[in-house]
């Protein structure tokens, strides 16, 4: 049997470290978690307290220890703030899928050395250092909602590790979503210009680019659906000036072209709708994104 070690009332470095194992260690996808108290182990320290490899044997059971035992994956005998035990981790899977084939698309990769930087953060305390940091939409992140979940169900490890296990995976694939947007964004991105400020359009199927595109100061996002043909425009949420962007006069203009086509401008007047998953029988319009593009550098 495979066991993974780590220590009680597991912390996001602690857990994070486990998940990476089973997740992507080869052949430890089934291995069982056991909690001791920190700093302790399973199996008592090779002499000279060497360790040569992660995995650890006694009999027919393999034991792998992350963040307490002192062994390669517990990060507690260095100060560095750029170490954790879920960085070692990652680390050591990555140098044995290496041995694997096929090895992880580098898309993959990157939103695991990403989501690994904000668990080494958190683990040395930078996160007193994050933009607003009392800031009440931190509460709603994860590290926060794990110290929630002890709180409302104290002593109850293996189910901090399901939740989070699968908030993890959750989180990978919104990693890689925004990898992809990013890409997106840089290399088919369409700018324009409007008397509000800059724009963006595009064609693809990634909706991520238009939220994206946003907190990156574009004033105003387009993205076509090149498969269903629907149109999503959105434009920055009001900061209270008169100059606020007011999507009526493109509703008004795209309506008057393509008038079989179904538009639903949002009260806010900041969002225009042809097509969403929410509404499957909006009819998409059949206007290229050239003159959407040319109707919204005139708004």
């Amino acid at each position: 049997m495979k066991y993974i070690v780590t220590h009680s009332s597991p912390d996001m470095d602690a857990l994070t470290s486990c998940w990476l194992i089973k997740k992507f260690l080869p052949g430890w996808e089934d291995a069982k978690l056991m909690f001791v108290a920190a700093g302790e182990r399973v199996l008592p320290l090779p002499k000279g307290q060497s360790f040569e490899y992660a995995v650890e044997k006694k009999g027919e059971d393999e034991y792998i220890h992350v963040d307490t035992g002192l062994g390669p994956l517990d990060h507690h005998q260095t100060s560095d703030i750029k170490v954790c035990a879920a960085s070692l981790t990652l680390d050591y899977v990555i140098s044995e899928m290496d041995k694997a084939a096929p090895k992880m698309h580098s898309d993959k990769l990157e939103a695991l050395k990403r989501m690994i930087g904000v668990v080494v953060e958190d683990d040395h305390f930078r996160e007193v250092f994050w933009g607003d940091p009392i800031a009440d939409y931190h509460m709603f992140n994860l590290i926060d909602i794990l110290e929630g979940l002890k709180y409302k169900n104290p002593n109850q490890d293996e189910y901090y590790a399901g939740f989070v296990f699968e908030a993890l995976d959750a989180i990978r694939h919104t990693f890689e979503n925004r990898i992809w947007a990013e890409q997106e964004i840089k290399e088919k991105g369409i700018e324009f210009e409007t008397r509000f400020g800059k724009g963006i359009a595009f064609s693809g199927i990634n909706d991520s680019v238009v939220k994206l595109s946003q907190k990156m100061g574009y004033v105003i996002a387009v993205r076509k659906d090149p498969r269903k043909g629907y149109v999503r425009i959105k434009a920055r949420p009001s900061s209270g000036k008169k100059d606020d962007v007011d999507l009526t006069l493109v509703y008004e203009k795209l309506k008057k072209m393509d008038p079989n086509a179904t538009w639903f401008l949002h009260v806010s007047k900041k969002m225009l709708l042809n097509g969403t998953t929410k509404n499957p029988k909006m009819k998409p319009t059949k206007l290229p994104l050239s003159d959407i593009i040319e109707v919204v550098k005139g708004v």
